[in-house]
């Protein structure tokens, strides 16, 4: 079960959903529409290695927009500053967004409950597309969750992405033992 607008603003009031800024414009009928913020950043390095900290550079989008280009991948990150204290939140893209070129997710479109932070896009397109700072990216999608939950992400000592900046975070997969 997907929360609805007004359920989405119940929440917000009693403080389980939490998003800054928030624009009322930018609630649908059963989701938020996110914006994407003013930093990019890429990866250094050509090859990525999962088991090292791979670094990033990170750029800002500049007022008359910034091309991306197919075969690169970049991070982006939201405008918005998230909290989820009691339900699921997916970030899916935009139909508008789809339609464009742009995936804004490889694997990671879903949160877990006590997500705290802006999100990290991981941005691919088919063909180039200009985009810019402050344009619907995304949108958020809260399910209710069955059960208690034991450890909120936020209060889990190995949670990587937690408090994440409004600048895209790098893996961290080098973090796990494997």
């Amino acid at each position: 079960m997907i929360l609805s607008d007004e359920r989405i603003l119940e929440e917000m009031d009693k403080g389980t959903i939490k998003i800054e800024p928030y624009d009322r414009e930018s609630l649908g009928s059963n989701s938020y529409d996110v914006h994407l913020g003013k930093w990019l950043a890429t990866y250094v390095d050509t090859v990525l290695d999962a088991k090292k900290h791979n670094k990033i550079e990170y750029f800002e989008i500049p007022e008359e927009g910034f091309v991306l280009l197919p075969q690169h991948f970049y991070l982006g990150a939201t405008d918005e500053y998230t909290e989820s204290h009691a339900h699921v939140p997916f970030l899916e893209g935009k139909s508008s967004t789809g339609r464009l070129g742009i995936d804004i997710h490889a694997t990671a479109g879903k949160g877990d409950v006590g997500f705290c932070g802006n999100w990290t896009l991981e941005i691919s397109c088919k063909q180039p597309v200009r985009i810019y700072k402050g344009m619907p990216i995304g949108q958020l999608i809260y399910f209710p969750v069955d059960g208690e939950v034991q450890v909120k992400y936020n209060n889990k000592t190995n949670a990587k992405y937690s408090g994440q900046p409004n600048k895209p975070i790098e893996s961290m997969m080098w973090k796990n033992s494997f």
